[in-house]
C-alpha cells in the first residue's frame, strides 16, 4: 500500500490500463477527501501532542473478480486514491502480483528512495557545526 500511495498517479494510470484492461471495479467507499490528525513526541519519549492536521484522500474498491482494495494517500488527489485502491486489490490476485511488483511497486519505491536521498543531500549541504573554543588561561 505504501508503494501505491507513493507512486506517481500517471504511472498508476498507465500500468492499470496495461494490466487490467477493462476490468470492472465497484467503489465501496469514496474516493473522498478528509483530514487526519498528526501527532508527535518531543525527544521520542515525551507525551504525545497534536501537531496539526493533514489532508488525505481515501478509497475502497472491489474488483469484479472479488478482491477488495483500500488506499489512503496524503493530499486531495481523489484519482490517486482510487488507482492506489485498485492496485491494492489487483495485487491480491496471484496472476497479477508479479507484474504489479515489477511494473509499479519497484519503480515507485525506487523513485521514493531517490527523492529521499536528494532531500538528505540538500539538508546535509546546509548543516552548521557549532563548537566551543577554549580560551587560554589569562
Amino acid at each position: 500500500m505504501e508503494a501505491f500511495a507513493a507512486a506517481d498517479p500517471a504511472l498508476l494510470s498507465e500500468a492499470w490500463s496495461r494490466l487490467a484492461g477493462g476490468m470492472a471495479a465497484t467503489m465501496l467507499r469514496g474516493p473522498e477527501a478528509g483530514l487526519v490528525m498528526l501527532r508527535g513526541r518531543i525527544g521520542g519519549g515525551g507525551a504525545p501532542f497534536n501537531i496539526g492536521e493533514a489532508s488525505v484522500a481515501r478509497a475502497s474498491v472491489r474488483l469484479s473478480s472479488g478482491e477488495v482494495g483500500h488506499a489512503m494517500v496524503l493530499g486531495r488527489d481523489l484519482d490517486h486514491a482510487r488507482l492506489a485502491a485498485l492496485f491494492d486489490a489487483g495485487w491480491q490476485r496471484p496472476d497479477w502480483r508479479d507484474a504489479i511488483e515489477v511494473e509499479v511497486i519497484a519503480p515507485a519505491l525506487e523513485a521514493r528512495d531517490a527523492a529521499d536521498c536528494k532531500t538528505a543531500e540538500e539538508t546535509e549541504a546546509t548543516r552548521v557545526d557549532f563548537f566551543t573554543m577554549v580560551r587560554g588561561d589569562d
